[in-house]
C-alpha cells in the first residue's frame, strides 16, 4: 500500500480548494462585509464555520461512512439514488456550473465591451461558448486535475487576492459602515445562513468520488489511511477558504458605496476601483476569471464521474461534453435568474445535507445509527424544508405567522426543532423490539 507525500497532500488540497471556491465564494463574503459593516467578524467567522466547517465535517462524514452511497442507504435505497441527483443537478448544469459561468462574463468581459454592446445576448453565448470548452477541454484528463490546480490555477488565484489584500493594507480606505438589514441584530446567524449560498458543505459530500478514484491510481486501499489523508486535505482547503472569505468580507466592509446594494459583485467592482483606479477591473476580471474556471472544472469531473456510473450508456468524455453544453445554455439565462432560483432550491437541500453530516459522524456503538432514527429525522427535516419552500414560493408567506412559533425561525433555523424531535422518535422507535427494522448486509456496511 502506497503513501502520500507530503506535497502530494498539499497540491490534493489546493485542488480541492480550487474546486470549492468559485463564483459565489466570491459575491457572497463581498456582500455580506458591506452589509455587515461594523459586525463584519462576527458575520464572516459565521460565514467561514457555515462554509468551510461544514464542508471538512462533510468530508469526515463520508470518510467515517466508507463512500456517500453507504450514508445515504442508512435512510432509504430511493433516498441514496434521488439525494445525490438533486445534489448533483443543483451544483451541476441547473445552477451551480451556469452562475460561474454567468459571472465569469459579467465581471471579465462585459466591464471591458462598448456600451452599445453590454445589453447584447450574443457576447454572452459567444463567451460561455468559449469558456465552457476550456472547462471541457480540462475535464477530459481527471487524473491530471491535481497537477493543473495545484500547480497553476491555485497558486494564481491565490496569488492575485494576496495582491489586493496588500494593496488594501497600504490604502487609506473608509471605516466600516453601520450594519444594515439582519447583520444589525442577527449577524452571527445572517452570517451563517450565507454560508449555504455557496453550495460548498453539498458540493464536499459527492466530491469523494473524485478522491476514491485519486487515492485508486495511488494504491491507497487502507480506510483509515484515506480517512487520514481526507481529514488533511480538508482542512487545508479549509484554512485556504477561511483565509480568503477575512479578506474579501474585510474589502467588502471598507467598500465606499452610495444607496442599496444588490449583490457582492458590485461591491467588489467599487473596491477595486478604490485600490487600482480604472485598473482594478482588470485584476477582478482576473479573479473572477480563474475562480469561476477552476470551480466549473471540479464540479464537471465529479458530475460526470457520478452520471457515467449512475448511467454507463454514456462515457465519462460523453457525460462531461453533455454537461458543458447544458450548463452553457443555462448559463445565458443571465445571473439574476440564476441566483433567483438557487434560494429556494439550497433552502431546501442545505438542512438535509447537514442533519446528514451530523448523523453521519455520530459515533457508531451507540443505536442511534439505526435506519429508523435516519429515515426519522431526515423525514422531519425534509418535510419542513419542503413547507417552508412552498410557503416563501408559492403561498407568498401565508404560512408564516404559524411557522413562526417554531423556535429559532425567525432567524432561518426552524428546522432544528424537527430534527431533534425527529432524532427522538427515531430512537424510540427503535427502542420498540417488534418495530425494529433489520437492514441488509449493504446497508449496514
Amino acid at each position: 500500500m502506497d503513501k502520500l507525500t507530503n506535497k502530494e497532500i498539499i497540491f490534493i488540497g489546493f485542488m480541492l480548494f480550487s474546486m470549492l471556491f468559485g463564483a459565489g465564494n466570491l459575491i457572497f463574503p463581498a456582500y455580506l462585509g458591506h452589509a455587515s459593516g461594523q459586525n463584519v467578524w462576527q458575520s464572516v467567522v459565521a460565514f467561514i464555520i457555515s462554509d468551510a466547517g461544514l464542508a471538512v465535517l462533510a468530508f469526515i462524514a463520508v470518510a467515517k461512512s466508507g463512500t456517500f452511497d453507504h450514508l445515504l442507504n442508512r435512510v432509504h435505497p430511493s433516498f441514496a439514488l434521488l439525494f445525490p441527483m438533486a445534489i448533483y443537478l443543483s451544483i451541476g448544469p441547473a445552477l451551480a456550473i451556469p452562475r460561474a459561468g454567468s459571472l465569469a462574463y459579467e465581471m471579465g468581459v462585459k466591464p471591458f465591451l462598448p456600451p452599445a454592446n453590454e445589453s447584447s445576448s450574443i457576447g454572452l453565448l459567444v463567451y460561455t461558448a468559449v469558456f465552457f470548452g476550456i472547462v471541457f477541454w480540462f475535464s477530459k484528463s481527471p487524473s491530471k486535475l491535481v497537477d493543473r490546480f495545484g500547480k497553476v490555477l491555485t497558486p494564481s488565484l491565490l496569488i492575485l487576492i494576496l495582491i489586493v489584500f496588500i494593496k488594501a493594507l497600504y490604502t487609506d480606505l473608509p471605516s466600516f459602515n453601520e450594519a444594515s438589514l439582519s447583520y444589525k441584530y442577527h449577524p452571527i446567524s445572517q452570517g451563517f445562513l450565507d454560508g449555504y449560498q455557496t453550495m460548498d458543505a453539498i458540493g464536499a459530500l459527492i466530491y469523494g468520488i473524485m478522491f476514491t478514484n485519486i487515492f485508486r491510481s495511488k494504491k491507497i486501499t487502507g480506510k483509515s489511511l484515506q480517512v487520514k489523508y481526507l481529514v488533511m486535505v480538508g482542512m487545508i482547503s479549509a484554512l485556504l477558504l477561511a483565509f480568503c472569505y477575512l479578506i474579501i468580507a474585510y474589502l467588502g466592509a471598507s467598500a465606499s458605496l452610495l444607496g442599496k446594494v444588490d449583490n457582492g459583485a458590485i461591491v467588489l467592482s467599487a473596491v477595486m476601483h478604490q485600490l487600482f483606479g480604472p485598473n482594478g477591473k482588470v485584476v477582478l476580471g482576473l479573479i473572477f476569471t480563474l475562480a469561476c474556471l477552476s470551480v466549473s472544472i471540479g464540479l464537471i469531473t465529479s458530475c460526470a464521474q457520478y452520471f457515467s456510473t449512475v448511467f454507463p450508456k454514456l462515457s465519462y468524455t460523453k457525460w462531461a461534453m453533455l454537461l458543458c453544453l447544458v450548463s452553457g445554455l443555462v448559463a445565458n439565462l443571465g445571473l439574476s435568474q440564476i441566483i433567483k432560483i438557487s434560494v429556494p432550491v439550497l433552502g431546501l437541500l442545505y438542512p438535509v445535507a447537514i442533519t446528514l453530516i451530523i448523523l453521519g459522524l455520530l459515533p457508531y456503538r451507540f443505536p442511534f445509527q439505526e435506519r429508523s432514527v435516519y429515515i426519522f429525522t431526515i423525514g422531519m427535516v425534509g418535510l419542513f424544508s419542503v413547507l417552508e419552500i412552498i410557503n416563501s414560493t408559492f403561498l407568498n408567506g401565508s404560512l408564516t405567522k404559524y411557522l413562526s412559533y417554531v423556535p429559532m425561525h425567525d432567524k432561518g433555523f426552524g428546522w432544528v426543532i424537527p430534527v431533534l424531535l425527529g432524532f427522538i422518535f427515531g430512537n424510540i422507535f427503535e427502542a420498540v423490539p417488534f418495530t425494529k427494522v433489520v437492514p441488509t448486509n449493504k446497508e449496514i456496511s
